[in-house]
């Protein structure tokens, strides 16, 4: 990994491209995903007890903390940590199926279209993923939003692995792109990656 990456000339201008993007896919993907959004909020409430949206303080851009939207996969009394370090016997039943289908992550298009996240970049840490936090200070990955989906998250990279991840997010801080933008949300969408890694 090159402690020396940063985010050029050549990839701000690509991520302001992309910021019209994100605006754009997460206005009307909104708009069209709105009526499933509420039937499985609904089917997240009758599943558990608790709140159907889920919201997590998380690292965004220049390490400014923000909240993160989600739908609710695990039970209300579930230890704040990252996936990876809560065990599955907390995941629900539904949680799984909408964590396999990735709809549990419907609810970020509102953190897109309000600026905290990209559709495509590092998946945002938690403030207590210190090792994580440090890696991604060294390739530059908070000069850009964090992400819905990334390259590092479509080879299956999580936050298990953070020196991995690290380098899986310098990818996108050297070279965003339209072409990969679009490549990944299809990759994201056709169901390659699985996400964070859940404890046995």
């Amino acid at each position: 990994m090159n402690d020396d990456t940063q985010l050029s000339e050549w990839a701000a201008t690509q991520m302001a491209i992309l910021r019209v993007l994100d605006v754009l896919a997460a206005f009307f993907g909104g708009l069209l995903t709105l009526p499933l959004l509420a039937v499985v909020a609904i089917a997240v409430r009758v599943d558990s007890k608790g709140p159907a949206i889920f919201r997590q303080h998380r690292v965004g851009r220049h390490e400014k903390i923000f909240v993160c939207y989600k739908l609710r996969t695990m039970a209300e009394n579930a230890p704040t940590a990252g996936t990876h370090e809560v065990s599955s016997t907390y995941v629900t039943a539904l949680g799984r199926l909408l964590r396999r289908l990735k709809l549990d992550e419907l609810p970020q298009l509102w953190n897109v279209l309000w600026g905290d996240m990209s559709l495509v970049g590092p998946r945002p840490c938690l403030p207590s993923q210190v090792e994580l936090i440090e890696a991604r200070r060294k390739v530059h990955a908070f000069d850009i939003r964090p992400g819905v989906t990334g390259p590092a998250q479509v080879n299956g990279i999580d936050m298990s692995t953070p020196l991995d991840l690290a380098k899986g997010d310098a990818i996108w801080v050297r070279n965003p792109n339209i072409r990969d933008y679009f490549a990944l949300i299809f990759m994201t969408v056709a169901g390659k990656g699985q996400g964070d890694a859940i404890r046995p």
